[in-house]
């Protein structure tokens, strides 16, 4: 009779018997995820857990577990996000700054830091010191500048990277990297840098017409230069043609001289073919030279006599 009580109730018993398997193993173990570790104190003595899964543990108050994410975080500063920075030549400039950073080892950082806000309010301190210390470094025009060449901000993120490494090492932080993310000038101060930029600018700008008249004038000296090559040579060879046109005209003068009257009825008919190029209707007077050609009775050319041996 005892036993079918037993067996009647056994599925009551067994839910009871699982619950209490999967307190018990709530109690004694924990998990970690991929980007968490753990220190795990025994009695307030510290240890460090770093492997991913189910871990055994007892419970409170032997022991506690503190969970940290390792992921990388991004800090830009809990006040004084953006103030005024010196720099070398004693200017004001208007900085702010972020940080990449990682918890490295849990251990040091729980011992030395205990928490994320604490760690934060400290770092917050560094970054400050870091920043106005690297500044103080470097001159406005190496901060501020129209020319890329001439900026270091690049050189000014690695110092302060250096500085926030060395001081963050000892307590288990490890700093990624370092930017800047803002940068500008107070406006007691913008006018003034303003003014400078412009006359910067203008200096570039007259350097570049110097420049460009400079090139202008060798571009005139050399097509000046050309031109009267040219001109020498075209007179050279026009003085040439000139004297074979002589040439060759002096031949025909001679037959001209000869015999006037064939020398001015060639004249005529060379006046009538630049009148008559193209297809003309004119009413002319047959009096006047060169259209007396048509005159009818116009003379005839005889040849010129030939003087006898």
């Amino acid at each position: 009779m005892a036993t079918e009580k037993i067996f009647k109730h056994w599925p009551t018993m067994l839910l009871g018997v699982a619950v209490a398997a999967i307190l018990l193993v709530a109690v004694f173990s924990f998990q970690l995820n991929q980007t968490e570790r753990a220190v795990v104190t025994t009695f307030g003595r510290p240890s460090e857990v770093n492997t991913p899964g189910l871990h055994f543990r007892w419970p409170f108050p032997f022991q506690r577990i503190y969970r940290f994410d390792c992921r990388i975080r991004c800090f830009d500063g809990s006040s004084g996000k953006i103030e005024e920075t010196g720099t070398a030549d004693n200017q004001n400039i208007l900085v702010g700054i972020y940080v990449n950073y990682r918890i490295s080892d849990v251990k040091t950082f729980f011992v030395s830091m205990d928490n994320l806000t604490k760690a934060e309010a400290e770092m917050n301190s560094w970054m400050r010191s870091a920043k106005n210390a690297v500044f103080g470094q470097f001159r406005f025009s190496q901060i501020i500048n129209t020319d890329p060449k001439e900026m270091k901000l690049d050189e000014i993120q690695e110092l302060i990277k250096q500085r926030l490494t060395k001081q963050a090492a000892d307590y288990g932080i490890e700093i990624v990297s370092v930017g800047i993310n803002s940068l500008g000038v107070p406006q007691s101060i913008s006018e003034k840098v303003f003014e400078r930029m412009i006359q910067e600018r203008a200096r570039v700008a007259a350097r570049y017409l110097a420049e460009g008249e400079r090139e202008a004038k060798d571009i005139r000296i050399k097509a000046d230069s050309s031109k009267a090559e040219i001109l020498a040579n075209a007179e050279a060879e026009a003085k040439e043609i000139r004297a074979q046109g002589d040439a060759e005209a002096a031949q025909y003068y001679a037959v001209f001289k000869q015999n006037p009257e064939l020398a001015e009825f060639l004249r005529k008919l060379d006046s009538l073919r630049s009148i008559m190029k193209d297809r003309t209707t004119l009413v002319l007077d047959t009096d006047v030279a060169p259209f007396n050609l048509f005159k009818p009775g116009a003379e005839v050319l005889t040849p010129a006599p030939t003087e006898k041996k």
